[in-house]
């Protein structure tokens, strides 16, 4: 929907390649009868028995990146909190993390895309898992029992503490600072915020994260979240540094409700004939299929791009529309005028949606 998605994506699309290591095979990893990873195989375990969680992960859950409030009701998030949100959309998220070239702090757990943004590596000791992200950032997870510092100096990362709780890790964090947004829409917290995470890994290739977010001091109650993730096998972690080419916020111009003011008009009974559901073809993007559900309500069009909340449509012709996750997509119709699919317009090329209902 945001023109800052689709910079980013300019920004990014030389280095999110979906693999690096082409020629490199990870030893020691369950394969199938074609040579591919087993993802269904046993989870493998550390010497002292538990879950060793080691590796890279994609994290492919993209409902919370942008809005980690995404199943709270209106009454759950404060009146200010929902006009900040809508002031930093307005704004095209100009002052984000991701914009400034910052670490996004506690938002690193739900970044999930199906798109394969969200890629990060675990490295686990008996005492200690670090986690890796691609832009140079780490956190460190202590298991050797020490516990939090009630008064910490804040930082982007902040500070955590981990325990075993049968064949779950699960990790408490404080001490963040209070700059750092919970999710790409802008969502606040304050300096009390407190996490705590629960990983799970029921086999090899897949792992389960529950992220509960507590903040008193703006929240009136905690709140979980659910993010999945998927080995990523046969490549490895490849760097982003985003100060190294930051040169387009010159260019980062205008509003989010720019889009409605150059938007032209199109008859309703056109906008019902897209209503459905969209399942991606090969070539995917990434990973995995994704699927994009369109509806229309009093004469405008919405569209849901992987679970995440309905964003509105802005036509730029009887066909093509941009609005879609900081994307734009565009109906297909065969011969006979009937829509059979929609492309979603990526910078490195445009992806058919096939219709199925």
């Amino acid at each position: 929907m945001r023109s800052r998605t689709l910079f980013f994506l300019l920004a990014l699309a030389g280095i999110l390649a979906p693999a690096q290591w082409l020629t490199q095979r990870m030893p020691g990893i369950p394969r199938s009868a074609d040579g591919k990873a087993n993802l269904n195989a046993p989870t493998p375990r550390a010497a002292d028995g538990r879950p060793d969680l080691s590796g890279p992960w994609t994290r492919l859950s993209p409902r919370y990146r942008h809005n980690i409030a995404a199943d709270l009701k209106p009454e759950d998030v404060p009146a200010w909190v929902q006009t900040l949100v809508k002031q930093r959309t307005e704004n095209l998220s100009k002052e984000s993390m991701s914009a400034q070239c910052l670490p996004a702090g506690p938002a690193y757990v739900t970044d999930a895309d199906s798109n394969g943004g969200g890629m990060m590596k675990i490295v686990q000791t008996p005492s200690l898992i670090v986690i890796l992200n691609a832009d140079l950032t780490y956190r460190q997870v202590y298991l050797d029992r020490r516990a939090l510092e009630p008064s910490p100096s804040p930082s982007y990362m902040g500070y955590s503490v981990g325990r075993w709780e049968a064949d779950t890790l699960v990790v408490e964090s404080f001490g963040f600072k209070d700059k750092t947004w919970l999710d790409e829409n802008g969502h606040p917290h304050s300096e009390k915020l407190r996490t705590l995470e629960r990983y799970r890994r029921p086999d090899f290739g897949h792992l389960d994260i529950q992220m509960t977010i507590e903040d008193p001091e703006i929240y009136p109650k905690p709140w979980t979240v659910a993010v999945k993730a998927e080995f990523a096998a046969d490549t490895e972690l490849l760097e982003y540094v985003c100060n190294e080419n930051d040169k387009g916020h010159e260019h980062w111009v205008g509003k989010d409700s720019d889009q409605k003011l150059s938007q032209v008009k199109v008859a309703p009974e056109i906008l019902s004939k897209y209503a459905g559901t969209y399942v991606e073809q090969p070539k995917f993007w990434r990973l995995k299929a994704r699927t994009a559900v369109i509806t229309v309500s009093d004469g405008t069009l919405y569209g849901s791009l992987e679970g995440r909340e309905k964003e509105e449509q802005y036509a730029r012709s009887e066909k093509t529309f941009s609005g879609f996750s900081g994307l734009a997509i565009e109906f297909i119709k065969d011969e006979r005028g009937e829509v059979t699919g929609l492309f979603v317009k990526h910078v490195s090329g445009d992806y058919r949606f096939a219709r199925q209902n």
